[in-house]
């Protein structure tokens, strides 16, 4: 039996429509399982609690599980690399920072790009970094300690958590902008680092905040400056860099969410709803602010701001990096 041209279009059109309503329904659906957000650093760490801190509220605004993940190793690469192989269904979220999205492609050969392999979800929180010393050191300022700096070349020693580490990028930042010259010395990781700090056997360190705080208020270390533009709510009397005399020694360890290219835009605006929702209640707020963590202003938490970020960023701090020959481990 064969149909007539018009029940033909008509059976075409019907079958056409299909698909699109089977789109629209998945949309309206989503999610309808468990998502999971893939954590480049250790269990335990700030990158961690934020991720748990933000999946717990989201939980309640998508309706599912929000299972936080920790996969680490090669300075973040394999968790961020999973993340862009991953199906672009809204079901795996990556969480990184200024060391995972930005430094890492000017210090490492990546099996993905970080600009175009990836869809931006949402800002986050930021941590500035602090400026510190030992208490031994004969400068009560920041300008005092550039001073010191320029006429003892080479002398004096700042610790980091490795080659490429946000500490040693913010020790060649801070050397690029003051015309100073002094020694990284490389740790397993900054509590290492610190400890040595405390006990005079290094001189310097840029690390961030929710670390340095607790001991410059103890008085077991020096702060010069936080690398901000306003001061911090938790320390008030710490200056800026550009009240303390380095002006434009900016740096700013944020932290964002990211899925895979191709993650429909339906989905990514859910994704985005729910976080906003999260970083707006008190709770998540206190719990955010008692680590140390900023949230980023409203308007700022949007895939397009996060976008816009990523890319200043990366026009940034690349040619720094790259300039200072710095190679991840």
């Amino acid at each position: 039996m064969f149909l007539s041209r018009r029940r033909f279009l008509q059976v075409m059109a019907s079958a056409a429509a299909l698909p699109a309503v089977s789109r629209s329904t998945m949309a309206q659906a989503y999610p309808t399982r468990p998502i999971t957000i893939v954590n480049p650093f250790p269990a335990g760490g700030p990158m961690d609690a934020i991720a748990r801190i933000i999946g717990e509220h989201m939980r309640g605004t998508l309706g599912q599980p929000v299972i936080v993940e920790s996969m680490t190793g090669a300075a973040g690469t394999l968790a961020v690399g999973r993340v862009a192989r991953a199906l672009p269904d809204g079901y795996t979220i990556g969480i990184g920072n200024f060391s995972s999205h930005v430094v890492n492609g000017a210090t490492h050969t990546l099996q993905y790009d970080l600009r175009n392999d990836f869809e931006p979800v949402a800002l986050l929180v930021s941590n500035s970094q602090l400026i510190i010393s030992k208490n031994g050191m004969p400068t009560k300022d920041l300008k005092e300690l550039v001073a010191w700096l320029k006429a003892n070349p080479d002398k004096a020693s700042a610790g980091t958590a490795g080659p490429g580490a946000v500490s040693h990028v913010a020790g060649v930042f801070f050397q690029k902008q003051t015309g100073t010259r002094f020694q990284f010395i490389p740790y397993r990781g900054l509590p290492f680092a610190i400890q040595d700090l405390m006990s005079g056997q290094i001189d310097l360190m840029f690390d961030q905040v929710p670390n340095a705080l607790p001991h410059v208020q103890a008085g077991k270390i020096r702060a010069y400056a936080v690398t901000a533009k306003t001061r911090l709510d938790l320390a008030p009397e710490i200056p800026t860099v550009d009240e303390a005399g380095v002006p434009g020694l900016h740096m700013s360890l944020w932290t964002a969410f990211w899925v895979p290219r191709g993650t429909p835009k339906h989905t990514i605006a859910k994704l985005n709803a729910a976080t906003m929702s999260a970083l707006a209640d008190a709770v998540v707020y206190s719990r955010l602010a008692n680590l140390g963590l900023e949230i980023f202003p409203r308007d700022q938490q949007s895939p397009e701001a996060l976008g816009a970020l990523h890319k200043a960023e990366i026009e940034k701090w690349w040619p720094i990096i790259k300039a200072a020959n710095i190679k991840g481990e």
